[in-house]
């Protein structure tokens, strides 16, 4: 039975993220409201760009910390 659900998912993962995805937002627009899901949407997408980054390139935090800080001001 979980073999098949699996497969399932991994068939359908892009409908079944995005179908989340928007019940998780008609929720918080429902809960919320518009400007507060305006916010927490922008942190979600700012958090996924940072993880994006840091998974692509470990330095990415220490450049980002050196343009933002005076040098070897977070050591």
């Amino acid at each position: 039975m979980l073999r098949r659900l699996y497969k399932f998912y991994r068939n359908y993962h892009y409908c079944i993220n995005g179908a989340i995805i928007g019940l998780i937002a008609g929720l918080l627009l429902v809960f919320a409201g518009l400007l507060r899901t305006i916010i927490i949407l922008a942190c979600v997408f700012f958090g996924y760009y940072i993880g994006k980054k840091l998974q692509s390139d470990k330095d990415f935090l220490k450049k980002l910390l050196d343009r933002i800080l005076p040098p070897g001001f977070y050591k």
